[in-house]
């Protein structure tokens, strides 16, 4: 691979990392709780990038391309996903006002709060690292594009586009969580913050309404 052809693709990356997409509304969603966690979904996301690069650079994906069935039925199971994501931010938001009444910083005090804060690390985690897993767009985008850059078609050159593309994505997310959560600290007040959950809430499960819908098409 030449330098030039690597500096055109790294500057693709770039402009399809600013297109916003459901993973960047995971990430959003999750940086309403905290910064780390935000970046714990960018990180998982991008996780789930590598995944699909390693895939397709063993030729695994060429399935997806060439079974329909194979394609639907991971974009539904990619949309439920998503619409169960955005259903589990409704209930939390709902569970949150509840517990509004209790002493301010109670949630400090309890004993195990830094094993809950891992335990909604892991989870952001997680959330980013399956929402792009199950997202076959994702793999028909290396399919399809990778090649165009690679003088000679090879698993170790095929990897490292993927990682170009993947480290790209995670600065842009990682950024975005940093901003988005830093945003909602100037946003505190109760009103705004329910607005927030809600607006991601609904995101979240219009994008899996829609994509189970476009696969069942």
């Amino acid at each position: 691979m030449s330098f030039p052809l690597l500096l055109s693709f790294a500057g693709l990356c770039v402009l399809l990392a600013l297109t916003p997409g459901p993973d960047t509304f995971l990430v959003l969603r999750f940086s309403m709780v905290g910064s780390r966690q935000g970046i714990a979904a960018a990180v998982g996301s991008a996780l789930g990038g590598l995944v699909w690069a390693t895939v397709v650079a063993a030729g695994v994906a060429a399935l997806l391309e060439q079974s329909a069935t194979a394609y639907r039925t991971l974009k539904v199971i990619g949309g439920i996903y998503l619409l169960y994501l955005g259903v589990r931010t409704l209930l939390e938001h709902r569970r949150a006002r509840r517990s509004m009444s209790s002493e301010a910083g109670a949630a400090h005090e309890l004993p195990g709060g830094g094993a809950e804060r891992d335990s909604s690390l892991r989870s952001a985690l997680a959330a980013g690292l399956l929402s792009c897993v199950f997202n076959p767009k994702v793999g028909l985008f290396y399919l399809a594009v990778l090649p165009q850059f690679l003088t000679q078609v090879t698993f170790a050159n095929t990897l490292t586009l993927g990682a170009i593309e993947s480290s790209v994505a995670a600065i842009e997310m990682v950024l975005l969580a940093v901003v988005a959560a830093r945003a909602v600290e100037l946003l505190r007040r109760p009103r705004v913050r329910d607005r927030l959950d809600q607006i991601s809430a609904a995101i979240l499960a219009a994008l899996g309404l829609g994509t189970v819908a476009s696969a069942a098409a």
